[in-house]
């Protein structure tokens, strides 16, 4: 990977003087870059330009391999704590029945519990944009049917001939999907478990003797 010019070190800096930060952090003033060079060598460490538009440049003795794989360690650390935020999207009509209402909230509480981001749209036609507070009613409407598992993280707003509602979801979304699955899977082992003790051979004492009658039943 090319070095970018903030990343110079050493033979590879240009500038005939540098302003020279020590290895830890102290100040050594204006000095030329060979001098620098030298200074840096002597600690076994590298030269590493850390401004290179200032007048002079900027450079700072440090141990670069170590630096590099710190910072590499922080982006790794950065990566995996960052989550991805997922925003679903539901659209309404202001005049929406009440069994559409239902469903979409059904696909709005769903979308809650997979902890993912909900964004709410009114879409209005022709008049009904003279009447946005409908709009906004049916908003905070749907907003308190789902109060328990999300949240209103962007009022309702108009944009354009839409309103516009973002909800998230709160530390309860999901909680009762999961003991659900965890009540499934303990179900499914319990149906195993049973089956494995049917399947077992009959005992020595269920079997047929000698000169017994066995019933077809």
């Amino acid at each position: 990977m090319p070095q970018q010019p903030q990343d110079r070190i050493n033979d590879a800096i240009r500038a005939p003087q540098v302003r020279l930060i020590g290895e830890d952090g102290q100040q050594l003033g204006i000095t030329s870059t060979r001098d620098a060079l030298e200074y840096a060598y002597s600690k076994n460490l590298d030269l590493v330009e850390v401004a290179a538009q200032a007048d002079p440049p900027v450079a700072k003795v440090m141990d670069w391999g170590k630096y590099r794989y710190e910072q590499e360690q922080k982006a790794k650390l950065a990566r995996k704590h960052q989550t991805q935020i997922n925003v679903k999207e539901i659209k309404l009509r202001p005049k929406i029945g009440l069994h559409d209402y239902n469903t979409k909230k059904g696909h709005v509480e769903r979308f809650l519990n997979q902890r993912a981001k909900v964004k709410v749209t009114i879409m209005f036609r022709g008049r009904e944009t003279s009447h946005p507070e409908r709009g906004r009613d049916l908003l905070m409407r749907l907003a308190e049917d789902v109060n328990e598992i999300g949240v209103i993280e962007a009022q309702p707003i108009l944009d354009g001939r839409n309103m516009v509602m973002v909800l998230a979801p709160t530390k309860n979304a999901g909680v009762k999907r999961d003991a659900e699955d965890e009540n499934v899977k303990q179900r499914e082992e319990a149906v195993q478990s049973d089956g494995e003790r049917q399947a077992a051979p009959a005992s020595r004492d269920e079997e047929p003797q000698p000169g017994e009658e066995v019933v077809q039943t």
